[in-house]
């Protein structure tokens, strides 16, 4: 066992350990050295953790690709034709060539784009002088981080002022049916397929099931999508729901409400899923998408001192600090909210404070999050079912995308913008958007409600015709109120 104690004469070399190299900690690790910490981070994967290499880069790569044919769909209405001769052409001219997936060649794309991202991951890492270990971390009390190198080396030993643990999640499995990663597979797992399945099954209505859902019908597959709740995407906005799930349905897919499933288990040639009333559903292949489990036990917080929610998931305050005496923590483990923004922004404010910068806590209603679906659904601010149980007084109003000029040019129908205001003081309190590049409109109603706009305000600033984001400023005039 090797010890490795770096020792500096003021705070310029406080020493930072940080437990895993996705957004959290490569994020806290760039503010650390920003602020004059030494930093070593330890990962067990490779720089960017699992939301660069099995998660999030990944799916919306994938998703990305299936974007195109969804496109391709609004395409015929604009009076664009494929596979048919052009007009004017002679006959027997060739036709355009018809639109076919090379699933293969898209899942090469996926890993090299995530393999690159890493990479200038690691490269900006190294350039900021943040040492890099690859290998198994564990705390061995609070301040004190033992490390199993990847190849095997002898252990190493690191000395710490602070340790940042931001060892992300891993995905939940179906009782009794572990993923094979041939037919029953988990997300991590769907970018070793060659081949588009024939049929099939996902387990899990919430966002990373709908957005596998929607990117394999669109790329397509024959999907059913098994739901234990009323609607797909349940804790998200009731009209958005409501609106993907009969755009779901619509494209062909088959939604099973109400439709727990209890196992998944290899037939001769697919997997049979069973659910909890007898049913019995079969297809070639299975994605289990039920949620994740914080990769929190057996690396030694308990022991440290490190308080964990029943669920495994790291306690923590507003500025990241867990219950051990300079033990942080960010990211999914915490169980905050499973968004790599938030676990950047985890990371960067448990290293403001360790190393005495300003400190400025999240506010979890004004972190925008968005589902990749097709349409995306982008939200900010209070929902409307929180205020609702709040008992918060507020008013609302809906625009269709379908009356957006831009949107009609554009060949798109699904979709709206919603803003929930405050019916005295006017100023903006949420808001959904449902459209394609959701993800990009939403940032006007983020910015309203982080700085508490007033509807005016939104309705006022000037916003170019036509476009998509005239439609938020329309909203916003629909919510003013004369003065008496």
């Amino acid at each position: 066992m090797v010890t490795v104690t770096s020792q500096g004469p003021d705070l310029q070399a406080t020493r930072i350990v940080i437990l895993g190299g996705g957004p959290g900690g490569y994020e806290a690790a760039l503010v650390a050295r920003r602020l004059g910490a030494e930093v070593t981070v330890v990962e067990r994967q490779g720089l960017g953790g699992s939301a660069v290499l099995t998660d999030v880069v990944p799916s919306k790569t994938l998703i990305a690709a299936a974007e195109w044919m969804t496109s391709t769909e609004r395409a015929a209405g604009l009076g664009i034709r494929f596979g048919v001769p052009a007009a004017g052409s002679e006959p027997g001219e060739s036709t355009a060539p018809g639109i076919s997936v090379d699933l293969a060649a898209v899942n090469q794309r996926v890993m090299a784009l995530a393999a690159a991202q890493s990479a200038d991951i690691r490269a900006r890492l190294d350039r900021e002088g943040v040492v890099t270990l690859l290998g198994e971390g564990r705390l061995d009390g609070p301040r004190r981080v033992v490390v199993r190198p990847r190849g095997g080396e002898p252990e190493v030993v690191l000395e710490a002022d602070a340790v940042l643990v931001s060892v992300g999640a891993t995905p939940r499995e179906l009782p009794g049916s572990p993923a094979d990663g041939e037919r029953i597979l988990t997300w991590t797992q769907l970018y070793g397929l060659q081949e588009l399945p024939e049929k099939l099954i996902v387990v899990g209505s919430g966002v990373t099931g709908a957005e596998f859902a929607g990117a394999y019908n669109a790329l397509g597959v024959d999907v059913t999508l098994v739901s234990s709740r009323d609607r797909v995407l349940p804790g998200e906005d009731a009209d958005a729901a409501e609106l993907l799930e009969g755009v779901f349905r619509s494209r062909g897919m088959t939604v099973l409400s109400r439709s727990r499933a209890a196992g998944a288990e290899r037939t001769a040639d697919g997997v049979a899923v069973s659910l909890a009333d007898g049913r019995v559903v079969e297809g070639s292949h299975v994605l289990v998408a039920v949620g994740a489990i914080p990769a929190t036990r057996g690396i030694g917080l308990e022991e440290a001192g490190v308080t964990l929610t029943p669920s495994g998931h790291v306690v923590v305050d507003k500025v990241s600090r867990t219950t051990a005496r300079g033990v942080y923590a960010a990211g999914d483990c915490t169980g905050v909210l499973p968004l790599a923004s938030v676990a950047a922004m985890q990371g960067r404010i448990a290293m403001q404070h360790v190393l005495g910068d300003a400190v400025k806590p999240i506010r979890v209603p004004d972190v925008a999050a968005n589902i990749f679906t097709s349409p995306e659904i982008a939200t900010v601010g209070k929902s409307e079912a929180a205020l609702q149980a709040a008992g918060s007084k507020y008013v609302t109003t809906t625009l269709p995308l379908s009356r957006n000029p831009r949107a009609k040019m554009l060949g798109m129908r699904d979709g709206f913008v919603k803003l929930f205001a405050h019916p005295e003081a006017a100023v903006v309190l949420g808001g959904v958007v449902v459209s394609p590049r959701a993800s990009e409109l939403i940032f006007p109603i983020t910015l309203a409600v982080s700085h508490r706009l007033t509807v005016d305000d939104v309705a006022e600033a000037f916003t170019v015709y036509p476009s998509l984001s005239g439609s938020i400023a329309e909203v916003a005039r629909m919510l003013h109120h004369p003065v008496d």
